[in-house]
């Protein structure tokens, strides 16, 4: 059984056993993680979402998370200009073992759905703060307003 999934804007054709590295997720290495936005699973029925396959999914262990090849930006500008500049890039990038194409049933697997770090860090922004706890006042400070106060 294979399915087609899409994460960090790209879509991979996966089957249990792959070996996928994708845009970074918020996880750790040895987490599992499960995949819903499904786009088709195939086996011996295909089945084609519209746009995603309800209650389908794809279960996957992280493996590490690593950094991609270098990539090398050059810009030459010529004539009069006669400016260069080389720029080096490295993508954040998590690997990932496929372990299980679910085709339905995925809404009670309990397993955490794969989230990208922009999505963990807008969850962790909008989560309701701890309220603020108030310092204790200094000593002297307290003995002064005291003071000026009578």
């Amino acid at each position: 059984m294979y399915a087609v999934l899409k994460t960090g804007g790209k879509q991979y054709k996966v089957q249990a056993g792959d070996v996928l590295r994708v845009e970074k997720l918020a996880a750790v290495a040895g987490d599992k993680i499960q995949f819903n936005e499904i786009l088709m699973v195939g086996g011996e029925t295909v089945t084609i979402g519209v746009p995603m396959v309800a209650g389908a999914a794809v279960q996957a262990e992280v493996i590490e998370q690593i950094k991609g090849e270098k990539l090398i930006h050059y810009v030459k500008r010529r004539r009069k200009h006669s400016s260069q500049r080389t720029k080096g890039h490295r993508q954040h990038l998590t690997l990932l073992r496929i372990t299980n194409v679910l085709a339905t049933g995925a809404e009670t697997s309990g397993v955490a759905a794969a989230t990208g770090t922009a999505d963990a860090r807008r969850a962790a922004h909008n989560a309701t703060a701890a309220p603020a706890v108030e310092a204790p006042a200094k000593p002297k400070r307290a003995a002064k307003a005291a003071a000026a106060k009578e």
